[in-house]
């Protein structure tokens, strides 16, 4: 069964206010998970420094409270500016908030900026690598034996990325859900090959390992309505400001979910054959309340 999820950059204004309403409307509408982002600032450059940035973890320890059934979790959470330990304690302190629907998503860090702007240290590649490695190690010793314990048994992680050197080896070793992060049959099917192929290498069940894509999404009930989002959109995302909407529109149909509630419900149930479990569709208007209950009324029920 295909399920969809809802994916937040919450570094591109994501507010208080903002954060209540959107767990509120996900878990209303049934969706199966909702995550956001973990950085510190607009990633999106110059113009975009003065957007709201919530921080991550503390807005989901509210998300622990202002919802009752869905999945959540950070998408994902840099080892690089969060230290293994303490961000063990900081999982473990939210997942029993939760009642064990915490999935951790864990990278290696990427945005160098970022890391300038905060003071912290921003390390080669190879070693930002061995942290994460390292951190998913020292992660596991500290739940088994400080309190609070995680509700599960320990906290299923979340690894995206399609390195085959060293990411999906490790997505074989440690994950319990891989993300691709973005809508690419070939590079889906490809990857999701080669990790079959490192699961069998070290005796696990490729099958115990979940499969999602994390996409962007334009919906509209028809044209005029897809304009109009695609008009937002371009405020939202630089890179598309000096595209018309009709640009927007034809510049993203392929790379995102782009279409009225039936052909984005087709889309994805195309795309599910390569055998995704999940998508995680990134919401960028988030006071766009209409678009969620399109998505959470007309296309999770086509796709189920």
């Amino acid at each position: 069964m295909t399920k969809l999820g809802i994916m937040l950059e919450g570094q591109e204004g994501l507010s208080w206010e903002r954060w209540r309403r959107i767990c509120a409307d996900v878990e209303r509408l049934g969706f199966a998970s909702l995550r956001r982002s973990d950085h510190l600032i607009s990633l999106m450059g110059p113009g975009t420094s003065e957007r709201d940035c919530i921080e991550c973890w503390e807005s989901l320890a509210l998300a622990a409270e202002w919802t009752k059934k869905i999945e959540f979790g950070p998408m994902v959470s840099p080892m690089t500016f969060r230290i293994p330990g303490v961000l063990a304690k900081i999982a473990a302190s939210v997942d029993a908030l939760s009642g064990g629907r915490l999935i951790l998503g864990v990278g290696a860090g990427w945005n160098q900026n970022e890391h300038s702007v905060f003071g912290i240290p921003f390390l080669t590649e190879r070693e930002r690598f061995e942290r994460l490695e390292a951190g998913i190690k020292t992660m596991r010793d500290i739940w088994s034996k400080t309190n609070p314990r995680p509700a599960r048994n320990t906290i299923p992680l979340l690894m995206g990325g399609k390195g085959l050197k060293r990411t999906i080896p490790l997505v074989a070793r440690e994950a319990t859900e891989w993300n691709l992060s973005r809508l690419d049959a070939d590079m889906f099917r490809d990857r999701r090959d080669a990790l079959d192929q490192c699961c069998r290498e070290i005796g696990r069940d490729p099958a115990t390992i979940h499969r999602s894509v994390m996409t962007s999404y334009i919906i509209g009930r028809d044209r005029a309505d897809q304009l109009e989002r695609a008009a937002q959109v371009r405020e939202v995302v630089p890179d598309l400001k000096s595209l018309r909407p009709e640009e927007v529109l034809e510049n993203r149909n392929g790379p995102w979910l782009v279409g009225t509630p039936e052909e984005i419900a087709a889309k994805i149930r195309e795309h599910s054959k390569l055998g995704v479990d999940l998508f995680m569709l990134q919401h960028f208007l988030l006071d766009d309340s209409d678009a969620l209950d399109l998505l959470g009324k007309e296309v999770l029920p086509a796709v189920a």
